[in-house]
């Protein structure tokens, strides 16, 4: 989630309520940036001021001039070195994928349609070879600036609901379309186009070409950030519940 002047975004909206509220230019740090069509319910951002306002209202108030589809769940005064970037020590995300037949109207924007039967038991063994500290090189689309790929993945977990498949994902931290990646290639395992064996193999070719597709960005969604204080701000996206 990110400030783009010449296209409307999350950001640029959240600063523009936050600016006209507290009546000074607001600059936002987000937890994380999220790539257009992604979706977010555990999103956090901070932001300083010395504007004195009732912040228990804050977010009402904010939510009256917001846009339709952004929307503030809650406020809250933290010290002034925190950070919502740089103090999160975990990232959850949640990708929903459709399996079915049929495509479903309603749910186009909010899961990716997969007609391909998945075979979740494939999908689960494949998954298994992701947890815990690795270079994720293969499963990054643009390097980091720092060049540093290492990252440790403490949870990853498949679950159906009906025609629904949930997946999870939890980490320290994530690389561009990381996790779009992982579930397009876990997808392949699923739908038999890769042996789910293939995992280990492809973390160490350290090679984007190595892994499978990248799922589209509308199945995906920042789910919560968790802090060292054990704030954890989790929300399950309404599909998946």
């Amino acid at each position: 989630m990110q400030f783009q002047p010449a296209v409307r975004t999350v950001a640029g909206e959240l600063e523009r309520v936050f600016s006209q509220l507290l009546r000074h230019d607001v600059k936002i740090t987000a937890a994380g940036r999220t790539d257009a069509g992604v979706h977010a319910t555990g999103q956090v951002v901070s932001w300083k001021t010395r504007t004195a306002f009732p912040f228990e209202r804050f977010a009402l108030a904010a939510n009256a001039l917001l846009p339709p589809d952004v929307s503030i769940r809650d406020v809250a005064v933290t010290n002034e070195d925190f950070s919502a970037r740089f103090s999160a020590v975990e990232r959850a995300y949640v990708y929903a994928i459709y399996n079915a037949p049929a495509r479903s109207a309603l749910l186009a924007r909010h899961a990716f349609h997969v007609w391909l039967p998945i075979d979740v038991g494939a999908f689960e063994r494949a998954s298994s070879a992701l947890v815990g500290e690795h270079d994720f090189r293969s499963f990054c689309g643009v390097l980091p600036e720092s060049g540093r790929t290492v990252r440790s993945v403490r949870e990853l977990t498949a679950r159906t609901c009906g025609n629904l498949l949930r997946v999870e994902i939890r980490a320290d931290g994530f690389l561009h379309r990381m996790v779009r990646t992982i579930v397009g290639t876990l997808l392949e395992c699923g739908i038999g186009r890769r042996d789910p064996s293939a995992i280990s193999g492809i973390l160490d070719a350290k090679d984007r070409r190595a892994a499978g597709i990248t799922a589209p960005p509308h199945g995906l969604y920042l789910a919560g950030v968790r802090y060292s204080d054990g704030f954890d701000s989790f929300s399950e996206p309404p599909i998946t519940r």
